[in-house]
């Protein structure tokens, strides 16, 4: 009897289903931006890969936290995986090199910076600082949209009150300007313009359609003055995870880059559109005065940050491949 019972108890063992193991994926995107529609198709990858009782849980529009909060819950191992940008120079320094104005030309220039300099000298210091980079993905070509006036040159910036994310070397840039650079997290950025607490913000245009911050702006100036990559990062609790799960998830985020750079570069056709149909007057900009204005910021980085100059120099070098 008892070993009857013993079989009946292994037989039900073996058939109840296995208890699910979500991996959370943390992002401040909202719906359609470049972050949901990239994470989606990732867990969309990810998941025809995973055996049970893996699947990776997306929680886009900064239901899981701010940047900081999921930085701080990837630590804490109650988040796995997250996409920050900007802030990941409140890491390491050095990140800040991605904050530096009219650095990245384009994506392939990006792609070879990525290759021979992120790989080998940054994605080692966040790992130092307890997070682990799995995939290099975009945030993007960075734009201004403002209530006041177009921007043609860092002088029409004077006294705007501008929403920066939550990196110095924004800050410090926007302020060489003559612009009022507050940081403040992306999902609080609508109602202050909305309400007038700050006049404007810069972004990517997917972020700003995403967002849908031409609802609430006049504006919107394509300077392009900062390309800023997007990190597919994992905390603590990834390191727990079985080998080859891990292998899965890694390979997938990296094949899952292609797909990012040829989406993010269809929305920056399309979303202009987008953004003129809510009335929103749109202008180019002559670029070149921005750059010529770019030299302190240059130099307070290289100055501040040990060893950034020869960053500095490797990334310029791979551009003049381009």
């Amino acid at each position: 009897m008892l070993r009857l019972t013993a079989v009946a108890a292994a037989v039900a063992l073996v058939s109840a289903p296995l208890q699910a193991r979500e991996i959370t994926f943390g992002h401040v995107g909202g719906p359609d931006s470049l972050f949901s529609d990239s994470a989606n198709y990732f867990a969309e990858l990810v998941n025809e890969r995973l055996p049970e009782p893996y699947e990776v849980v997306v929680f886009g529009s900064s239901q899981l936290g701010t940047d900081s909060e999921l930085l701080q819950r990837m630590r804490l191992g109650t988040v796995d995986l997250a996409l920050p940008s900007t802030i990941m120079s409140s890491v390491a320094d050095e990140f800040g090199l991605f904050e530096l104005p009219y650095l990245i030309q384009d994506r392939e220039h990006m792609k070879r910076v990525e290759e021979e300099v992120f790989w080998p000298e940054l994605a080692p210091l966040a790992e130092q600082n307890g997070y682990r980079i799995l995939a290099v993905w975009e945030n993007g070509f960075r734009h201004i949209t403002n209530n006041r006036r177009a921007i043609n040159t860092p002088e029409d910036l004077r006294g705007i009150k501008l929403r920066v994310p939550q990196g110095v070397w924004r800050v410090r840039m926007f302020e060489e300007y003559g612009a009022e650079p507050s940081p403040m997290s992306l999902s609080e950025v609508f109602m202050a313009l909305q309400t007038g607490v700050m006049d404007g913000q810069e972004n990517p245009l997917a972020q700003i359609a995403g967002q849908r911050f031409q609802e609430v702006q006049n504006y919107l100036s394509l300077t392009g003055h900062v390309y800023t990559p997007a990190y597919l990062t994992a905390g603590r609790r990834f390191n727990n995870l079985p080998d080859e799960i891990q292998e899965i998830i890694i390979e997938a985020a990296r094949e899952t880059q292609a797909f990012v750079y040829e989406h993010a570069a269809q929305l920056d056709q399309d979303l202009i559109d987008v953004i003129r149909q809510a009335n929103t007057e749109v202008n180019e900009v002559d670029t070149s005065v921005f750059i010529e204005a770019s030299g302190p910021i240059y130099e307070a980085f290289s100055s501040e940050v040990p060893g950034s100059q020869a960053l500095i120099d490797r990334v310029l070098a791979l551009g003049n491949d381009s």
